[in-house]
């Protein structure tokens, strides 16, 4: 059976993808080095009993103390810099009190001053004031240096501030002590000090006892199976039965399965799309290292689902459903920790969600679908834990280590909020990886688009046979099950290099001289013809059309013979090299480039049919020229099948019955003629 053949990558691309491999696999083994061999939480691997009596710290209830005591505990100290501002605060408030007082006009005043204050503001001497302001500020230093917090209520700090003035009367002492409470009013001049609020917090749990674990001889620490709790773990941390040393042999061993797992990946990504490049064999690997480093630092509050179902989707969407379902399967089988039963079957739900998504994201055909997809998939996530959490309640699994309802909607709306982001980074995804999702196939498909514009409007002729093209490699491409969006896309593009000369190719010469037959040169000609393959690329490079795209421009001509051309300088010279007369190429090295090449032989041989020709002779016509290109090699890189070409000859001679199709000659009634 004939196969693709693979894209070739330089030593540079391919060493950088073996050096993003082993990422992948130093970060899956990682905790085999340098974590140890027990941690709370994972099935005990032995049974082990108490050696003697103990007395152990319980690190689990010190931890939580220490958390408790640390919420409310901390030490405030004086912060110059903060009290030196409510001084100048204090200030600028003087500051207005004085030019109310040298002034004969009502003012607006920085607080409320009855007609007592204003009045012995007015008659009192520059010197009364003078020291009138000195004991306000000495009084709201004492005041900064005891501490202000910025909550206590204004009636205090009036009190406060005039317990410091006692010695004034009124009314300058009323008024003085509203403006240093109005200075003081919601702020504050302490900071918290760590190295004391740690002092004070270790002094606290010296007062109240270090918890401890009481161990009898012969005690039953934890048994093989069962989940390890944090105070076994600390009684089998005491007595030495935690290795905290690197676990060489078992790191080989995850080493080297992730490695495999990662090569493996890639061959099933590379073999399903043979066009692959070395930067989106990199997303791949990236995203899966991204993923396994993930896991290890959330460790046990890790969502499986919000792991893997979005990079599953963003893969599925630029390098298909097996790129995605191939990423998936490695993703689940590499996490890095033991797993509790009720966490395997969380990972079986996110991987089937993840699947489920796989498969449908290749199906959508615009972001509107997309949107709805990432909107629906968080619900029915929701729905299959929801299922199975009642499930293990009625099993009477524990509750402790289940979640709760809240968990698992919080778990949905973090999916939810993930997928949106996957839609939204979506297009710069897809620009910076080559990547060519259903929905970006769909856009450049769109007529207006730039590129086709000038196509249809500086080359009409050769549009109209982009269009017909299409339509013959579309049904081709439906009829063998290849990618039918990616074969219309490239089709509409195939021929755009005949813009650099639109009159030296017939369709677009309207009956007019032939320019070739002016040039009277057939390897000039020739020329010509290969230049609106090279000046195709240069076009797709400066539109920035992706690589299977631009594909189509040299593959639908492969290595084809220029046959007039060849003809007429034979004519002239016999001696001429045949390899001088055919495309530079490459041939087909997909179904939807062969199936364009082919479309494009038949195209013109079609169009050519007389009114009367039968299917049967339509579809020897169309035979001979795809055994043509058979017998002539051009697809051998290609990937299809004897049985595939047959139906292609089908399909496009259905193609050609729905074109000739009669219409009923309408009578033209004589025109009437009037006199001058």
């Amino acid at each position: 059976m004939p196969r693709q053949v693979l894209t070739p990558w330089k030593r540079g691309a391919s060493a950088s993808v073996v050096l993003m491999a082993l990422v992948v696999a130093l970060v899956s083994s990682w905790p085999w080095l340098v974590e140890p061999s027990l941690r709370p939480g994972i099935p005990a691997p032995f049974t082990a009993k108490a050696p003697k009596a103990a007395t152990v710290v319980d690190s689990d209830a010190l931890e939580q103390r220490r958390s408790q005591l640390g919420l409310r505990t901390y030490v405030q100290v004086v912060d110059e810099r903060q009290s030196q501002d409510l001084e100048a605060r204090l200030e600028r408030q003087l500051d207005a009190v004085n030019r109310l007082a040298a002034s004969d006009q009502e003012q607006v005043a920085p607080i409320d001053i009855n007609p007592q204050e204003r009045a012995w503001l007015r008659r009192s001497s520059r010197r009364q004031l003078l020291r009138w302001e000195q004991e306000l500020r000495q009084a709201q230093s004492r005041m900064l240096r005891q501490g202000v917090v910025g909550n206590v209520a204004r009636q205090q700090l009036v009190k406060a501030a005039r317990h410091q003035l006692e010695g004034m009367q009124e009314p300058e002492l009323g008024l003085g002590a509203r403006l240093i409470a109005n200075s003081l009013q919601g702020r504050t001049n302490l900071r918290i000090d760590p190295a004391l609020s740690q002092r004070m917090l270790e002094d606290l749990l010296t007062q109240q006892g270090i918890p401890t674990i009481q161990v009898r001889k012969g005690e039953l620490i934890a048994r093989q199976g069962e989940p390890i709790s944090q105070q076994a773990y600390a009684v089998l941390d005491y007595f030495g039965l935690v290795n905290r040393r690197p676990l060489i042999g078992a790191w080989l061993q995850h080493f080297a399965e992730a490695l495999a797992a990662s090569s493996v990946m890639v061959l099933l990504i590379r073999n399903r799309r043979v066009s692959l490049e070395p930067r989106q064999a990199l997303l791949a690997l990236g995203l899966l290292a991204l993923v396994q480093g993930l896991k290890l630092w959330l460790g046990a509050a890790a969502s499986p689902l919000a792991l893997l179902v979005p990079p599953t989707l963003l893969l599925a969407q630029g390098l298909g459903t097996t790129a995605g379902l191939a990423w998936l399967a490695m993703a689940s089988l590499l996490w890095p920790l033991p797993l509790s039963p009720f966490f395997d079957q969380r990972i079986l739900i996110a991987a089937a969600v993840a699947a489920i998504t796989a498969v449908l994201a290749d199906r959508q055909r615009n972001r509107a679908q997309l949107l709805q997809l990432a909107l629906l998939v968080p619900l029915g996530a929701l729905l299959a834990e929801w299922l199975l959490l009642q499930l293990e309640l009625f099993r009477g699994v524990r509750e402790g280590g289940l979640p709760i309802g809240s968990d698992l909607t919080g778990e949905a709306l973090v999916l939810g909020g993930l997928l949106l982001g996957v839609l939204l980074i979506g297009p710069m995804v897809e620009s910076f990886f080559d990547l060519l999702t259903r929905s970006r196939l769909m856009e450049l498909a769109d007529l207006e688009r730039p590129l086709l514009r000038r196509l249809s409007c500086e080359a009409p002729g050769t549009f109209e046979h982009t269009l017909m093209i299409c339509g013959l490699a579309e049904e081709g491409a439906r009829s063998i099950g290849a990618d039918i969006d990616l074969t219309r896309t490239g089709a509409l593009y195939h021929d755009v290099g005949k813009l650099h000369g639109p009159q030296w190719f017939i369709e677009n010469q309207e009956g007019g001289d032939n320019p070739h037959d002016q040039l009277d040169d057939p390897q000039l000609s020739a020329g010509i013809l290969q230049a609106h393959v090279d000046e195709g690329l240069k076009l797709a490079k400066r539109y920035r059309l992706p690589k299977p795209l631009a594909d189509f421009i040299p593959e639908h001509q492969g290595t084809l013979k220029m046959g007039y051309f060849l003809h007429e300088a034979r004519r002239r010279d016999p001696q001429i090299r045949e390899e001088d007369y055919r495309y530079r190429g490459p041939t087909p090295r997909s179904r939807e480039t062969a199936v364009l090449m082919l479309a494009d032989g038949c195209e013109a041989a079609l169009r050519s049919l007389p009114p009367d020709t039968s299917e049967t002779q339509a579809r020897d016509v169309v035979r001979s020229i795809v055994e043509a290109r058979w017998r002539d090699g051009q697809l051998t890189d290609s990937g299809l099948t004897p049985a595939e070409l047959e139906l292609l000859v089908r399909a496009f001679v259905r193609v050609w019955r729905r074109m000739r199709h009669r219409r009923i000659p309408y009578p033209i009634p004589a025109r009437k003629s009037f006199s001058a």
